[in-house]
């Protein structure tokens, strides 16, 4: 209980540093930090839409945050939910394309969840393989991988599926027969949230709860004990690697079918290291994901009522600055707090040697 207290310290006390620093930037540029946010908060509370923006863009980082902190789990760090959201997008909307036409709404959505997490699961599945197999290291791989979806997705756009008139590296709007249904009235909030969140606490049951999750856990905390046990490390890496893959390809149905409704170059580009973040911030706890993920939703929409105040000259990259800020601030607090746990650790191996 006391480490879980430490860690929420510490990460909280990351998150203020952050917005400190942002609200230092914002007298850089004459704005009155105080009186902008006040303004801003009150725009977001009063306004039933732009409360309900904050959970649409928390529903994907969910799912991103989700791929990373499942690995996390097995001492492995998947860099490459960018990649894997990009194949699931991919998919998700080549399904929506092809099908929304021919099947019901509800059949072609089960679909193309099936058909998203299928495909991030298969980059996954390569990263682990390699690791597994050639004892590649997971950071370079997956991070790499990312390149290679975003090119392979380039060359879709302007070939298969490029939008009908050739004009633009974008596809074809899908119909609303493939739209992932509103939950919330006068908001853009889907059923995607709805998802997410059932996913996440599914990802902490099994993690906590079954056999396969003690032997994520356990190769994560010492794969040679693991080994000697029984436990195939090897395999833990593939099964690992393809399940995060499948949780980010998901978020391409989220966006795709929710939100977006056709792929576009360069799409959400930072959905992926956002993810990163969140994963650090909640710890790698699933359930800490959701709220971990709301928060970003929360300072991205912020960021935005910033930007549209009248009067007032604030530029639309304050949402990446404020968001780019909080996410330094979370994983410098993430380095300090295992430097300080390692230091604790060989005082007291000392004592106990003495």
């Amino acid at each position: 209980m006391k480490s879980r207290a430490n860690i929420l310290l510490y990460n909280i006390g990351a998150v203020i540093i952050g917005l400190i620093i942002s609200a230092i930037l914002l007298l850089f540029m004459k704005v009155n930090p105080l009186d902008v946010c006040g303004q801003a908060l009150g725009k977001i509370v009063s306004d039933k839409y732009n409360l309900g923006e904050v959970l649409v863009k928390a529903t994907p980082l969910i799912f991103t945050s989700l791929a990373f902190a499942f690995t996390y789990n097995a001492n492995l760090f998947n860099i490459g939910a960018q990649g894997q959201f990009l194949m699931g997008s991919i998919v998700a909307v080549a399904l929506s394309l092809k099908l929304q036409s021919i099947v019901p709404t509800f059949i072609l959505l089960i679909i193309v969840l099936i058909g998203s997490a299928a495909g991030g699961a298969f980059m996954g599945g390569l990263i682990g393989g390699a690791k597994a197999k050639f004892k590649a290291n997971e950071f370079l791989v997956s991070m790499m991988s990312t390149y290679v979806v975003s090119n392979f997705m380039d060359y879709l756009l302007r070939t298969s599926l490029q939008e009908t008139k050739a004009e633009y590296m974008q596809t074809d709007a899908i119909d609303k027969a493939a739209y992932l249904p509103t939950i919330l009235p006068g908001t853009r909030v889907h059923l995607g949230f709805v998802i997410a969140v059932l996913f996440a606490i599914g990802v902490w049951v099994l993690l906590n709860k079954t056999t396969l999750g003690f032997q994520i856990r356990a190769v994560g905390k010492n794969s040679d004990a693991a080994n000697l046990g029984g436990i195939k490390p090897t395999t833990i890496y593939v099964i690992s690697f393809m399940i995060a893959g499948g949780l980010a390809g998901i978020a391409g149905l989220t966006e795709i079918n929710g939100v977006q409704h056709m792929l576009l170059r360069d799409f959400n580009a930072s959905i992926g290291s956002y993810g990163i973040g969140i994963a650090i911030l909640a710890n790698g706890n699933p359930i800490g994901c959701i709220f971990a993920s709301i928060l970003f939703g929360f300072l991205n929409v912020m960021g935005t009522t910033m930007g549209r105040l009248p009067g007032l000259n604030i530029p639309a990259s304050i949402i990446e600055l404020i968001e780019g800020i909080v996410m330094a601030c979370v994983i410098i607090s993430y380095a300090v707090r295992r430097i300080v746990e390692n230091k604790k650790k060989k005082k007291q191996m000392r004592k106990a040697g003495a």
